[in-house]
């Protein structure tokens, strides 16, 4: 009995493995396949999202160190 525990644990660690790594190639698959751009300037942009800095927070704090000047004055 528990043999046949084992064997059906097993079985679904298996199905789980390959069901994840099938989801994984749809995802590549897909990103790969996408009509704007090539596949690797594609991983790139996604990678270097978090290096960009960001614009518009350092225009909000430099305005808001002119209205603290300004509310010193």
């Amino acid at each position: 009995m528990e043999n046949n525990k084992a064997v059906i644990g097993a079985l679904l660690f298996i199905i789980m493995v390959v069901g994840a790594n099938f989801v994984m190639y749809a995802i590549a698959r897909g990103a790969a396949n996408s009509k704007q751009k090539g596949f690797w300037e594609t991983i790139g942009k996604s990678l270097n999202t978090s290096v960009k800095k960001d614009d518009s927070m350092d225009e909000l704090h430099q305005q808001l160190e002119e209205l603290k000047k300004d509310g010193k004055e």
